[in-house]
């Protein structure tokens, strides 16, 4: 799949028939589906990540004898400018989930964990888009394939870096769907496989900060600042959670006076 900015011209190029241009956030697309141009298949297939071109199509590779009415006459040579923003090759994970449980487990791990870092790629371009639920979705995908167990301890260290760097993708992730208690989950089983790990340290923080389970906060945060003490991020969550805390004190503080007040007046 590719994320591309694309604007295409017919005429001496200065009559726009299509674009995505004004599109903040462009989709990804996916070669062959997506995008059906034969002309522009084989051009973006020659492209890189950051890469800029432009195409002139002649009417076999674009639009045919036919063209396409009325916007495209027939037998039309067009231009196109094109941009990619991102590339990911989504084919490799297309097929292996295409496969069953038995024949996945008869694949090389090599494959696996490339298959697993292209799904956490595409959960990445999710995320940055704020499509947290699809990310989410993919970062489970990628998951769901490193179940397997090893022998060789390469292999299984292996295993273990991706599955440690999904759960920390995945504690942010429900952090950003408000679901506090799955973001301490994918935190703490982040820590049974790194417990000096300071991200995971830092996402349980979060976590309970939000869920205003101040003591646990605060151990988590301590802890992580341990081990990065000139974080800034940390630094500022610890701020927040004094904060925070303080607040409540004085909430409870109020909620005590207001109970005894009424006995008072009484007396």
């Amino acid at each position: 799949g590719c994320t591309v900015k694309y604007s295409g011209y017919l005429g001496n190029w200065n009559k726009l028939f299509c674009s995505n241009g004004n599109s903040k956030y462009p989709r990804l697309m996916k070669l062959g589906k997506d995008i059906t141009l034969w002309g522009l298949e084989i051009g973006l297939l020659s492209m890189t990540k950051g890469e800029a071109a432009l195409f002139i199509l002649t009417p076999e590779y674009a639009y045919g004898q036919r063209g396409c009415p009325p916007s495209i006459p027939p037998n039309t040579t067009v231009l196109f400018k094109v941009e990619v923003l991102d590339f990911i090759d989504s084919e490799e994970c297309d097929a292996f989930f295409e496969l069953t449980y038995e024949q996945q487990d008869t694949l090389p791990l090599e494959k696996v964990l490339k298959v697993a870092a292209t799904e956490r790629e595409f959960g990445n371009y999710f995320f940055y888009k704020q499509h947290f639920k699809v990310a989410k979705d993919r970062y489970k995908r990628a998951l769901s394939i490193l179940g397997r167990s090893s022998s060789s301890k390469t292999e299984q260290s292996q295993i273990n870096a991706s599955k440690l760097l999904l759960f920390l993708n995945l504690s942010l992730t429900y952090l950003k769907l408000e679901r506090a208690d799955r973001a301490l989950k994918y935190g703490e089983l982040a820590l049974e496989m790194d417990q000096g790990n300071a991200k995971a340290l830092f996402r349980c923080g979060q976590a309970c900060l939000y869920m205003r389970e101040y003591s646990k906060s605060q151990d988590f945060l301590v802890r992580a600042q341990c081990i990065q003490p000139f974080n800034r991020d940390i630094k500022n969550e610890l701020k927040k959670l004094a904060r925070y805390y303080k607040e409540y004190m004085e909430m409870e503080k109020e909620m005590c006076c207001q109970m005894f007040d009424p006995l008072n007046s009484y007396g």
